[in-house]
């Protein structure tokens, strides 16, 4: 497997849904050289998986305040990571990143602005998943912009 998509999320808090949503989506699309993982709140229950498929590009999606407008997206270096207030999950992301760096060539996260993280997923969030489905479809995630410091 060249691509494997970890989408992170709880599809019951508002905008922190988006990993699912995203996950949701791909999994509706015919492609064969990605393998999605909507991993919920716990990531780390899925680190077998992505060992298992030695993925050239792993890509990490999930709501995360950067202080941007809502619904923005951004690529996320992994040494910021550890700075940021991302999504409800159980460890940090810095931590998961660090774990699974050793079995993959490429660690892509990106992160979407969220505008709330109750009710229902914000008509905002759900523009820009949509438009990072259609990213990663045509493996064009790399033209979002790197969140700057």
């Amino acid at each position: 497997m060249k691509n494997v998509v970890i989408c992170i999320g709880n599809r019951y808090n508002g905008d922190d849904a988006i990993g699912p949503y995203v996950a949701d989506k791909l999994k509706q699309e015919d492609l064969d050289e990605f393998l999605i993982l909507d991993c919920g709140i716990v990531p780390e229950n899925f680190t077998s998986l992505v060992k298992k498929n030695n993925p050239t590009n792993l890509i990490i999606i999930d709501a995360t305040d950067m202080g941007l407008s809502s619904g923005e997206m951004r690529r996320i270096s992994k040494d910021m990571i550890g700075s940021m207030h991302v999504s409800t999950h159980n460890i940090p992301l810095s931590i998961l990143v660090s774990y699974l760096e050793h079995y993959v060539k490429n660690v892509f996260i990106i992160g979407i602005q969220p505008e709330n993280m109750d009710g229902s997923m914000s008509e905002a969030m759900k523009k820009s998943g949509d438009k990072l489905v259609e990213l990663i479809k045509n493996k064009k995630f790399l033209e979002i912009k790197m969140l700057e410091r």
